[in-house]
């Protein structure tokens, strides 16, 4: 009698993406995850206590980290200019997919819809990784032809050992920051004649705002199941963590469908520093 396979496991497949250096290559093992997850063929373990392998995040020698001041940039009235500027949003999205990744793999212990959520992002950002890196090419440029900086991936690192920090200070504090730079991002590529760099970045804001949302919704669950108030718990874990001063102007509009309360909302337009967006 034959021995039923056994279904792949969730979790541990989203490792062996993580560690996979090679930008096509990853896209396509998180779209297989996916195809998986949703054929029903993907099993979950939260309890697994699976221990981290060298080489994480996986990513390509090439684009050169610098800090962010040393990425550079250039006028949107240059094919160029124009080129470094998706060239470091297809960075922010590549970036973005390994976050995912790490998300599912790293806590144990999570209900079953916290792994499938984190893994729809990880699909998402795949998906936005190979739009831009497709029309970068159609700019005459590919992606790790210009630097980049590492500050998403920073924050996911200090956040390794606390769940409820990574939902605090990386999906709403620094990937909430795109909810806020994207629409003048757009707008700045369409006066440029670059319609579809503009069309890309209505998608990704559209869905970004999913992702966030999933940030939010999983902070606020932990927030409640530890005992702790989110917005005096968020302040500390900013302190705590040294995360990045947040500084308008918000779109404050696209943060509450992200699921900020309007408690947080209210200190934003408060400063003065709101926008429709």
């Amino acid at each position: 009698m034959t021995t039923p396979a056994r279904a792949p496991e969730l979790r541990t497949q989203a490792l062996l993406c993580l560690v996979e250096t090679d930008p096509a290559a990853k896209a396509a093992g998180v779209a297989a995850l996916v195809a998986a997850a949703r054929a029903g063929t993907l099993a979950i373990d939260p309890a697994a206590d699976l221990a981290p392998p060298g080489g994480i995040p996986g990513r390509p020698a090439r684009p050169e980290l610098v800090p962010p001041r040393l990425v550079g940039r250039r006028s949107m009235a240059t094919v160029e200019g124009r080129a470094m500027l998706v060239h470091a949003l297809a960075h922010i999205e590549f970036n973005a997919v390994n976050l995912a990744l790490d998300a599912v793999w790293r806590f144990p212990g999570m209900p079953q819809a916290y792994y499938t959520d984190w893994l729809r992002v990880a699909g998402e950002e795949a998906c936005h990784f190979e739009m831009l890196a497709a029309h970068l090419r159609t700019l005459g440029w590919s992606y790790g032809d210009f630097a980049g900086h590492d500050s998403l991936w920073e924050m996911v690192a200090k956040t390794s050992g606390d769940v409820l920090a990574r939902m605090a200070l990386v999906p709403r504090t620094m990937e909430a920051r795109g909810l806020d730079a994207i629409p003048p991002l757009r707008a700045k590529l369409a006066q440029a004649g670059d319609e579809a760099a503009a069309r890309i970045l209505d998608i990704l804001l559209r869905e970004e705002v999913g992702h966030v949302e999933i940030g939010n919704r999983w902070y606020f669950f932990l927030c409640e199941q530890r005992g702790l108030e989110p917005v005096s718990t968020y302040d500390a874990l900013t302190v705590r963590y040294k995360a990045p001063v947040l500084k308008g102007p918000f779109n404050v509009e696209a943060r509450r469908l992200a699921g900020f309360s309007e408690a947080e909302l209210a200190r934003y337009v408060g400063d003065g520093l709101a926008s429709a967006g």
